[in-house]
C-alpha cells in the first residue's frame, strides 16, 4: 500500500509491504530530498502500530495526509 504526505508542495511517500525475502514486512519512505529510510517488522501488527505512529508524529509536524495516488 502507497501512501502520501504533503506539506508546501514537498511529499513523504510511504510504502507498507511485504519484506522482499518473504518473511515479515517492511516499512519504506522517501523523504522530499529523495533519502530513503526503511524499517523491518516481524509482523503485520507491528507495522500497523508504526504506521500509525508515523501518520501521528506526521501530523503533528504539519504534513497533511496520508493521501492516496491521487492528491
Amino acid at each position: 500500500m502507497v501512501w502520501f504526505f504533503e506539506r508546501q508542495g514537498a511529499f513523504i511517500r510511504c510504502e507498507a509491504r511485504e519484506s522482499e525475502s518473504g518473511e515479515g514486512f517492511e516499512l519504506h519512505l522517501v523523504n522530499p530530498d529523495g533519502s530513503e529510510h526503511l524499517e523491518h517488522f516481524s509482523d503485520s501488527t507491528a507495522l500497523t502500530r508504526r504506521q500509525q505512529e508515523l501518520e501521528s508524529s506526521l501530523s503533528q509536524d504539519g504534513w497533511l495526509g496520508p493521501f492516496g495516488r491521487t492528491i
